[in-house]
Order: C-alpha cells, then structure tokens, then sequence
C-alpha cells in the first residue's frame, strides 16, 4: 500500500476545478517558459516550439527550425536599435543548433551552428545584455549572435547547468564540480576566466537555485544541499540526511538496508529569501536558510520522483512528479507537545538504545529551541497520464503544466471562470436586449 497522502473528493482549498488540454505536440513536453502576464512557450523532443496565450489556450505560434529534441530555452528580452523591448526566446537543440525566436511575430530571427556538441544550457545576462551557452563549452553571445568568447574544451560530460552569480561570475555545474567564472568587458574585447573550482558534491550536481546577491544553493544525485556564499563562494551550510528519518520527527520510522540513489536525487531547488524548497526522491523538504535545518518534509510526497517544484503565495507549495500528478501543499505551524521521555528498554533489547537515546535528545533540543511545520496536502490535480515534467504559474489565470503524455494543460479556477462567463453573458445580453433586462 503506498504511504503516499490523500485527498478526499471534496477539495476545498483547490481552486483548480477547471481545465484546458492543450494538444499540438508529438513527443514528450519537457520545457514550459513564461514570456510575459499571459503568453508562455512550450518546447520538447518533437522538436517544436508553440507559444500559447495562457488565458484562452489559444495556439498563438507553431515555429518549426531544429530537427532534434528541444534541450534548453529561456526568454530574452533585450532593447533593440528603437528602444523598444524585443520578446526573444532562445532555444537550443540535439541537432547541435541555437535558434532566436521573435515572440511577437513567430519568426527565427537567426540561427547558430557552429557548436561541436549539444547545448544542454542556456542563461541570459539581462544586465550585461549577453547571453551563455553551456555544453562541452562555456560560450558568451551577444543579442546580434555574435561569439563574444569562449572557453577551451572542458570535459567530456560538459556544462549540465548555469548560474548568474554577482560581479559579472556564473557558475558552471560540471558533473560533481562547480566551476566559477568571470566575465571580462574590455575595449579590447570580451574574455571570460576560470576562477575557482569547488569539488564539494560527492556526485553529480543536478540542480542550482539563486536565494539572493548573497546565497545560492546546489544539490546533487545522491541527496547533498550545499549552501554557498554567492560573493566569496564558500560553503555556508550543508543538509545530506534528508533520507534520515530520525531527524525528521513527522516522518514515519523506517529501517531500510540501502537507499537507491534516485530515493535520494535532488531533482529541483526554488527558493525564497527565508528557505531553499528541494525536490528530493519522491518527497518535498523545506530548508530554513537561517536555523540551517528542514523545518518540514514530506519524505513521499508522490508515487514517484518530484520533478518540479515551486513556491507559490499564501505559504503553499506546488509539485509535480513522473507520476503523473500535481499536488498543491501548504506549510502549516504545528502544534507544540511536551517533549516526553522515551523508555530505553524496548530499544535496549533490540541493541538500537544508544543510537535511538542520541537521535530523542536532538529531537528534544529541536522541538525546545524551533517552530516545527508540517506540509498539508490542500489539492491534487489529476490529468495527466504520463510523467509531469514542470508547470508555470500564472497567478490568476491559473497554471500550465506539461508531460510526456504529449500534452498540456491549463488549470483554472473554476469559481473565476464562472464568474468571467456571468460577465461576458450579461454583456451580450446587454448589447442585444437593451433596457429589457433587469437585475
């Protein structure tokens, strides 16, 4: 039986009783990407790009240039020679291609192929009105596509992941590595250096998240969240137990021989200015930046691995899984009890005493000097067949969610989607009827 949560039928606190299929893709949807209030892309391995209007569900675009799946996107808003803002999208490709996409008209701006291996990456500088490419190489583009400068060759597995950091540095995830770069404006021209290398992961780093201009996080394949100063680059604090029931006193005690490495994997890191929000295995965790601890968990939030995970308002979380489920949580205060002696001898008998004596007395200090949370499961979404593989939010206007049943969806609030019909009825009927209504 799965010790998975669940919800009633009568879900109270979800919002979302409205939904939108959207169907156009052929293959997997991996990647979902806010362009502004209203209009977001969606991009995967059938190698196609749509932009939607997140409102109606409108098909807005269908922008057809690379010949292999879709490995990375993100949006470029850049002035251009009028001094109005340009809407871009940048998309990369297995085809070993980047592409510069004009949101307002749907047409490829241009088109680069000189890359010797796939982009598995790609960030955008709005600052300094450049944008980097990361696969076997680190390359710095400007907004016309001109190569700026680039790193020699460095390894095989490539650049997985990148991260804007303060005074012009990025940081590269390279396998269990952390490289640290600059990026130099000379008259002379661009140049970018390799600063400072951090091999404190013990395996493949998966995920990065920006707190702020002074912290940012990382997390790796087998369970390791590194907190580091964003200035000098030092580790601040680490959490590598998330998997340890005996620090999590709302977890159910389990015994277990060894853990598979995916139980452990951080999927996905968001956060806010006060915690790190980690996809970890099949379960949430909320990290406090200050107390350095997890003040709440959900060791098995879904059937299967998270694979997105976001903060929305009103302390609630939102995640998404292979699965095939959406689940909507909120972080919730819980009720303090006494702390109340454990009796030893049934530990004692199974040899576990001074083991079990250690992890009570933290467990006592915990509860003694911190408020505890609990997540609370507030909705499940349901419509999906297939793996979820990330969401937008949208406020208002609900949220999208993409998956490899090929689909998306759209996901509305269906007491605002009632009341936005009323209007629209009482408008025609209004036009047509004239002084004969009355209210």
């Amino acid at each position: 039986k799965s010790s998975v949560q669940t919800i009633g039928e009568e879900q109270i606190q979800n919002p979302y009783t409205e939904l939108l299929v959207l169907k156009g893709h052929q293959d997997i949807v991996r990647f979902l990407v806010q362009i502004d209030d209203y209009r977001f892309a969606s991009a995967g391995d059938d190698g196609i790009i749509f932009l939607w209007n997140a409102q109606t569900g409108e098909k807005l675009f269908e922008l057809h240039g690379h010949t292999h799946k879709i490995t990375a996107i993100a949006p470029f808003f850049s002035s251009g020679a009028s001094g109005e803002n340009d809407q871009l999208i940048l998309t990369a490709s297995a085809d070993r291609t980047v592409i510069v996409w004009d949101c307002s008209s749907g047409k490829q701006i241009q088109k680069v192929s000189c890359f010797h291996s796939t982009v598995k990456c790609l960030t955008v500088l709005q600052r300094l009105d450049v944008w980097l490419s990361g696969g076997s190489d680190l390359c710095v583009w400007n907004r016309k596509l001109d190569l700026l400068c680039k790193t020699s060759h460095l390894t095989d597995a490539g650049i997985s992941a990148l991260l804007e950091l303060p005074k012009n540095c990025v940081a590269a995830a390279v396998g269990k590595e952390l490289i640290i770069f600059r990026l130099i404006d000379r008259p002379e021209g661009w140049n970018i250096l390799e600063v400072k290398r951090l091999d404190d992961h013990q395996d493949n780093i998966l995920s990065l998240v920006s707190v702020n201009d002074l912290t940012f996080v990382t997390g790796s394949h087998v369970g390791e969240l590194i907190v580091w100063d964003a200035l000098d680059w030092t580790k601040q604090a680490s959490e590598c137990n998330f998997w340890d029931s005996s620090l999590h006193t709302d977890a159910q005690p389990e015994i277990k021989l060894s853990q598979s490495p995916n139980e452990t994997s951080v999927q996905h890191l968001t956060s806010d200015e006060e915690c790190v929000f980690a996809a970890v295995g099949k379960g949430i965790y909320v990290y406090n930046l200050q107390m350095k601890r997890v003040i709440a968990c959900q060791k098995t939030a879904h059937d299967s691995s998270v694979l997105h995970i976001a903060k929305l308002p009103n302390r609630q979380l939102m995640s998404c899984s292979e699965d095939g489920s959406v689940r909507i949580w909120e972080l919730r205060e819980k009720q303090q009890l006494p702390a109340e002696p454990v009796p030893t001898g049934f530990f004692s008998m199974w040899g576990f005493g001074r083991a079990n004596k250690q992890a009570n007395q933290a467990a006592r200090k915990t509860q003694e000097n911190t408020t505890m949370y609990f997540l609370e499961l507030v909705g499940d979404l349901i419509g999906h067949s297939s793996a979820v593989q990330m969401f937008l939010y949208f406020g208002e206007l609900g949220l999208a969610s993409c998956s490899a049943d090929h689909l998306i969806i759209l996901w509305k609030d269906g007491e605002r989607e009632s009341r936005l019909r009323s209007v629209t009825l009482f408008q025609k009927l209004a036009q047509n009827g004239g002084s004969q209504i009355k209210f």
